[in-house]
């Protein structure tokens, strides 16, 4: 009679826990943190090799081999992974000018990059050969809102944004870039319609986060982290606080070297970060972050790994 009672109750604790099971994992989910690692680049400006060891202050540094160790280690030992680059990925040594970016593109879709946008000098070889280029060798977007390359050869070649799926997070990232004109010859822009990155960051990240429902919305900027002698230029650190929906700025352009990230409010008081690792693939860029109910988005981590050939 005492087995019987036992197992009726245990029977009835069983059912009572399947009927809470999906109370439960909500519950969970406000005290079990979900994270996400953000890789990143900018400038690497067609450095494939590290630089020479000639006695400069680079020597050594820099290059795809050691830059794909590296992320090759870190997909090891964190699940879910975005790696970004922030443009200007031609110009800069004979492989460009030889290859015409050809080996550029092979080797971030051979890392496995998951999106990057448009920087001035991505144009230096012209339109049609940046389009044959990602239409060939790109297994990642080319991320850009704020052009409108309509009657180009770039029509259709990039989009204004991407949703990523990491285990629960939904992550949105869109690009903008700095104004051609005056900087990009108009051979080489061609007819292609700058529009004011501003106006297109805030559309595109309010989309990302009320119509999408991105947990967390990343902005990849070739406009430039500041730019002290004109206020007015559009910066990375105006685009954070003229915006109301950016959570992660990576920038490039200017080629600076953060120790950590800034910190900025946007319009709404609501934390901004921004973050910009110099230029030629010597720095690769890591921000960890950890969502959950509970406590809300967080950065844990920053930590900017010098990529050698050792």
């Amino acid at each position: 009679m005492l087995n019987r009672k036992k197992f009726i109750r245990n029977t009835a604790l069983s059912a009572g826990a399947l009927m809470a099971g999906p109370s439960l994992l909500k519950a969970a989910d406000y005290f079990t943190p979900l994270k996400l690692t953000v890789l990143h680049t900018n400038d690497t400006h067609s450095r494939l090799d590290p630089f020479p060891m000639d006695g400069g202050r680079n020597q050594g540094l820099g290059g795809i081999a050691g830059r794909s160790q590296l992320i090759h280690q870190i997909r090891k030992e964190e699940e879910h992974i975005l790696l970004l680059d922030a443009g200007d990925i031609f110009q800069g040594t004979p492989y460009f000018n030889l290859y015409k970016g050809e080996p550029e593109i092979k080797a971030m879709s051979a890392m496995q990059y998951d999106a990057c946008t448009i920087g001035n000098h991505d144009f230096d070889a012209g339109m049609e050969n940046l389009a044959t280029q990602l239409s060939r060798h790109a297994t990642f977007p080319m991320l850009v809102a704020n052009y409108d390359f309509t009657g180009t050869p770039m029509e259709y070649k990039t989009q204004p944004y991407k949703i990523f799926k990491k285990g629960k997070l939904t992550i949105g990232v869109f690009g903008v870039s700095i104004e051609g004109r005056g900087l990009i010859p108009d051979t080489l822009f061609g007819a292609t319609k700058y529009l004011d990155p501003i106006e297109k960051a805030n559309e595109t990240a309010d989309v990302l986060k009320r119509k999408e429902g991105c947990d967390m919305v990343i902005c990849l900027s070739h406009l430039g982290n500041q730019y002290k002698e004109d206020r007015a230029k559009v910066s990375d650190e105006i685009l954070a606080k003229e915006t109301a929906a950016i959570d992660l700025i990576i920038g490039g352009h200017t080629h600076t070297f953060l120790d950590s990230p800034i910190n900025y409010k946007n319009k709404k008081g609501d934390d901004v970060i921004v973050n910009q690792v110099g230029f030629a693939g010597i720095i690769l860029g890591r921000l960890d972050f950890e969502f959950s109910k509970f406590s809300g988005k967080k950065m844990t981590k920053n930590h900017n790994i010098s990529v050698s050939q050792k």
